[in-house]
């Protein structure tokens, strides 16, 4: 958030200071350690048992971080995250991504051109890596793969915070929104697919029926229509996201959801939402929600 650069009249620059300010004392409020660096104790329950996780290590009987950043718990597990380093995969990382290049083989090449072309963007997990560095992706169900009739936005990887989900749906807006662990976020129209990868013939031909064609001599064309409602949603959420990120704060779908929300209740057209104000609304409203937070607990 330092580095935030944005046209603020002085009136704005004080009270985005104001609202930066009382987030950094909430936030060191909530977890004394959350910010460490090499050497610092993490306070944990000994009586649990912990699970030591990346960045951190045993030394006389007390947990220490080998790194510097922000110490991060889900469930037993502890380990620190460190901010805006380049992103590490880990095996199970839901990654997003866009198609630059093939190697291997030129027969593996032809092979793939059936499947993605240049340019494509899709969605994996990584399921290994190869001895020279190279991920090894895997697609394992119908959610994977082409994403098609959306928006791609790049921010820092350190905002998305792993969780057991990074697939959500919208279905008050009919999108689909996806959390890159590498810092990739697709924000696209709506998708319907199963979990796995057999697909039920009358579920095919359901699927069919909806679809709209253009026969054309011996051809049919499938004809795709995104609703203009729908492409507002996408836009609306992908600014939401542009907002989240300039700002420095974490790209969760609920943070989401309430910036978007913000913006329609202020009645702001799309492109509205990334003037000057707005970033100073959200911080103000952030600052809010988290005071919220510290006084129910």
């Amino acid at each position: 958030m330092r580095g935030l650069q944005l046209s603020l009249n002085k009136g704005q620059k004080l009270r985005l200071e104001r609202a930066l300010e009382q987030l950094e004392s909430l936030s060191s409020k909530a977890n004394s350690d959350a910010s460490v660096t090499v050497a610092d104790n993490i306070s944990v329950d000994y009586e649990d048992a912990i699970l030591k996780g990346h960045g951190t290590a045993e030394m006389d009987g007390r947990v220490v971080a080998t790194l510097c950043g922000v110490v991060e718990r889900v469930n037993k597990l502890v380990y620190v995250r460190t901010l805006r380093a380049r992103y590490k995969p880990e095996v199970g990382d839901i990654i997003v991504g866009r198609v630059i290049e093939r190697r291997r083989t030129a027969v593996d090449e032809l092979n793939m051109r059936s499947i993605f072309e240049e340019n494509d963007v899709i969605c994996a997990e990584v399921r290994g890596f190869q001895h020279d560095g190279c991920l090894h992706l895997q697609a394992r169900s119908q959610k994977y793969g082409k994403l098609k009739r959306g928006q791609l936005l790049t921010i820092s990887p350190y905002l998305v915070k792993k969780r057991k989900q990074h697939f959500h749906y919208l279905d008050q807006y009919g999108i689909d929104l996806i959390l890159g662990c590498n810092g990739f976020v697709w924000v696209g129209e709506h998708v319907e697919v199963k979990d796995d990868m057999v697909e039920d013939l009358s579920n095919k031909s359901e699927q069919q029926n909806v679809k709209s064609w253009n026969t054309m001599g011996d051809e049919e064309v499938e004809e795709i229509y995104t609703p203009p409602e729908t492409r507002q949603n996408i836009c609306r959420t992908a600014n939401a996201i542009r907002v989240l990120s300039t700002l420095g704060f974490m790209i969760t779908v609920e943070v989401v959801m309430e910036v978007v929300n913000l913006s329609i209740s202020l009645n702001l057209d799309i492109h509205e939402m990334l003037g000057a104000e707005f970033y100073v609304i959200v911080a103000e409203k952030e600052a809010e929600r988290r005071s919220m937070l510290t006084r129910r607990r």
